[in-house]
């Protein structure tokens, strides 16, 4: 009796690299191996919810805020911040939070005490002073209040007796825009001139690359207060305000422009430029197209870096009176208030409001930096993690 043939054993193909949740990476596309390296980076994912938090703030701002930024107290210079309770003295629950009436008992030291007779509840919606949301819907409505002539401050009130909350909220709208827009134009012209310079080469290459070296010879702080001096103090804030703008880009495109064109010169020997210019294609629409793109995921990165530097300039600017004037709020004009001593020790609340939003911000944008260069790295991306 023959012996019947055994069959072949199954082929076993070699599994696929897989990720850490066992998903494979030949299935996803590469947005979506960079979300899921990104969210495993649980402080970047932290840092971005906090800086999309500013941002929204900063938007509604005037929706916010209870009062204008300019709009004054002259009964309640340098008022507390106000407490929120939900229990009055009697032991009654309330529903809404609601702040007691203050009264000015030490007018040499700026002392109040509250009148515990009496609760002003914590409106929701309710009608104030007229605005234009987004700059252009007018209204009255502000998300939180109480019935006038009562007032609160939930972070109190500055030499002025205007509310410190209201003002955080509205100088939110400067200090935080100033280095988007300061970051689109430096990163623009870095991107552009780097570009250029490493592309072509030659007189053009050592012209570009002088002029980014003269810049950064010079302190950025001391080019910052000169180039600031040449515009007039008295100057309206929105004026100032894209003066601001102006020098931080122009003192902050010389170490990209010097980045960028070292990595053009990679680049610009690959496959696909010489097939682009064997094509005919123009020297700018081959820089734009084939050569800048890849260079991306590098300023991504340098972007949510240099960020902060941008913000810190303007409070700088403004700390020293130089950047945005009163009455307009900024950042660095609140931090200026609390530069006395006095100030310091008795009134606080000039300076912590400021300082943590700012403190806030800058590590938030260094969180979502870093997340961002790991979740980005291409050794991640393309290997993940081995089976």
């Amino acid at each position: 009796m023959t012996e019947r043939a055994r069959p072949a054993p199954p082929s076993v193909t070699p599994p696929e690299p897989l990720l850490e949740d066992g998903a494979e990476t030949s299935t996803r596309s590469p947005w979506q191996l960079f979300l899921l390296h990104f969210r495993r980076s649980h402080v970047a994912v932290l840092g971005a919810y906090l800086l999309a938090a500013l941002y929204l703030m900063a938007v509604f701002a005037p929706f916010i805020a209870p009062y204008p930024q300019e709009q004054i107290d002259r009964q309640r210079f340098y008022h507390p911040p106000q407490r929120l309770h939900w229990v009055d003295p009697a032991g009654t629950f309330h529903p809404l939070p609601f702040v007691h009436p203050t009264r000015l008992v030490d007018p040499a030291n700026f002392g109040y005490q509250e009148d515990r007779t009496h609760i002003q509840p914590l409106r929701w919606f309710v009608r104030g002073a007229p605005y234009r949301l987004f700059g252009v819907i007018p209204t009255r409505r502000h998300l939180f209040g109480v019935d006038p002539p009562g007032r609160v401050y939930l972070l109190g009130s500055d030499p002025s007796g205007r509310d410190v909350f209201s003002r955080l909220l509205f100088g939110s709208q400067i200090s935080l825009t100033v280095g988007l827009v300061g970051i689109a134009i430096s990163f623009t012209i870095g991107m552009l001139l780097g570009g250029i310079s490493g592309y072509f080469g030659g007189w053009v290459d050592t012209l570009i690359m002088r002029a980014t070296e003269l810049l950064l010879t010079i302190p950025g702080l001391y080019l910052l207060i000169a180039l600031r001096s040449i515009f007039p103090v008295s100057l309206p804030s929105q004026q100032v305000y894209l003066a601001i703008v102006v020098i931080l880009a122009f003192i902050g495109w010389a170490g990209l422009a010097r980045i960028i064109r070292g990595m053009v010169l990679s680049i610009r020997r690959a496959d696909y430029v010489a097939a682009a210019e064997a094509l005919g294609m123009s020297h700018l629409r081959i820089i734009a197209r084939h050569i800048l793109p890849n260079t991306l995921s590098f300023v991504i990165v340098a972007v949510t870096v240099s960020i902060p530097g941008y913000i810190l300039g303007e409070v700088v600017l403004s700390f020293l009176g130089l950047g945005v004037q009163e009455p307009a709020a900024s950042w660095g004009n609140m931090l200026n208030q609390a530069r006395n001593l006095r100030v310091l020790s008795s009134f606080p609340w000039m300076l912590f409001p400021p300082g943590i939003a700012i403190f806030v911000t800058v590590m938030a944008f260094n969180f979502l930096g870093d997340g961002l260069r790991d979740a980005l790295d291409p050794r991640k991306v393309l290997g993940g993690r081995a089976g």
